[in-house]
């Protein structure tokens, strides 16, 4: 039996959740069903926060029954294959599910795999991560505890998710050392695959300041690649052909490296990269026009965060009830993002830009300048519209 929905969402992430609001709510709200197996949604870019110990994981979360939208079917299932020629969906459970038009928007995955000797080690032995709910406390417990050597931060090759995040938290535990008076005795190292703390250039100015007024260590192209616990060493391969580094540390936080979901890459919907092959201004698929993508899993080349999903949903979502009609798709995505650079408690850069690396600011001051009102936002306000706005669909 295959069952037919004229909207199937893949995914009750961000972009998942925030589409099926605005679908299925307004003037003429469509049926809408949902492929998601998961029973909690995560805020997840309080997991900064919550690793620098402001927060505590359970604040970040909310079970993914109170966020289904109302009128929206949840199908709590995991979805396996994509038949897009004839326009259906298949599911790990067995079961089929025929759609009109389908948004695929299940996030990425996180590949801790790939780093060699980290099997059975994570938030053992100062070895932590903000990158999954499970293991985010390990990096306040890994915090708390040090008290000499090297305070590892680790970006890996690849997009990922929030591309600030690996120094964010870097930024909060040099504070955190400041204030206990622990500074002196620990050397912080940020082991980056980049080729600088930044891509856009007016923010990466401020933050080399703060690297070099913050005595950080930078290391860059290169790539963690193994983890040797016993040792306490992080191996760390070179992207420019040069020989491998050897670290030791006390404190490693890992950002993992990070793809697209494995069913994902083995179907016909993604390009050679493994992501859902999309235009980077419509968001409808590149082959198959009754497919559009947002959100992590999409292979719109802008940083991967929940505030540039909140300006691709409403694009989506105006193009995909466009093209039902058979009308132009008029609505254009520019690649707008956010990244508020946590630099310190009370403290952060709010970085906003474009495609082409160009500020987009809200704000009419100096959004390069470490300000406290820009930490509340991120802390306290954003937050709130996360969970009151976005998700319903009015923000």
């Amino acid at each position: 039996m295959t069952t037919h929905f004229p909207i199937l969402i893949i995914g009750g992430g961000a972009a998942g959740i925030s589409a099926a609001a605005r679908l299925a709510s307004g003037d003429t709200p469509l049926p809408v069903a949902i492929i998601e197996p998961a029973d909690w949604h995560y805020y997840q870019p309080l997991w900064t926060l919550v690793g620098g110990g402001v927060f505590t994981p359970e604040h970040t979360r909310k079970p993914m029954s109170e966020v289904i939208p109302p009128g929206v079917t949840w199908l709590k299932e995991r979805a396996a294959s994509f038949d897009p020629d004839n326009h259906s969906v298949t599911t790990e459970e067995g079961n089929t599910y025929a759609y009109e038009q389908l948004i695929v928007a299940p996030g990425l995955q996180l590949d801790w795999h790939k780093i060699k000797g980290l099997d059975g080690h994570m938030g053992k032995g100062g070895i932590c991560s903000n990158y999954a709910y499970n293991t985010v406390p390990s990096t306040w417990e890994a915090l708390q505890n040090l008290r000499s050597g090297n305070a590892l931060f680790t970006f890996p090759a690849g997009p990922i998710k929030c591309g600030g995040a690996p120094q964010k938290i870097m930024w909060l535990s040099e504070h955190y050392l400041q204030r206990h008076g622990l500074r002196d005795n620990i050397d912080v190292h940020f082991v980056s695959s980049g080729g600088a703390i930044f891509g856009v250039e007016k923010y990466k100015k401020a933050l080399e300041k703060l690297v070099e007024q913050r005595n950080i260590h930078t290391h860059f192209g290169r790539n963690l690649i193994e983890v040797r616990p016993d040792d306490k060493v992080a191996v760390f391969e070179s992207l420019k052909g040069e020989a491998p580094l050897e670290l030791p540390y006390a404190m490693l936080h890992i950002t993992p490296p990070q793809s697209a979901p494995d069913f994902i890459k083995q179907s016909p919907l993604a390009n050679a990269e493994g992501w859902v092959d999309v235009h980077k201004h419509s968001l409808q698929h590149t082959r198959y026009p009754d497919i559009f993508s947002a959100g992590d899993a999409s292979s719109l080349p802008t940083a991967k965060t929940g505030a540039a999903v909140r300006k691709q949903v409403p694009t989506l979502v105006q193009n995909l009830l466009a093209h039902r009609q058979g009308k132009p798709l008029t609505a254009s995505y520019h690649g707008y993002t956010s990244c508020p650079l946590v630099t310190g408690y009370g403290r952060l850069i709010l970085a906003e830009f474009d495609y082409d690396g160009n500020p987009v600011e809200s704000f009419p001051f100096d959004q390069a300048k470490e300000r406290y009102s820009m930490y509340a936002l991120k802390a306290y306000a954003l937050p709130e519209m996360y969970w009151h706005g976005m998700l319903k669909g009015r923000a």
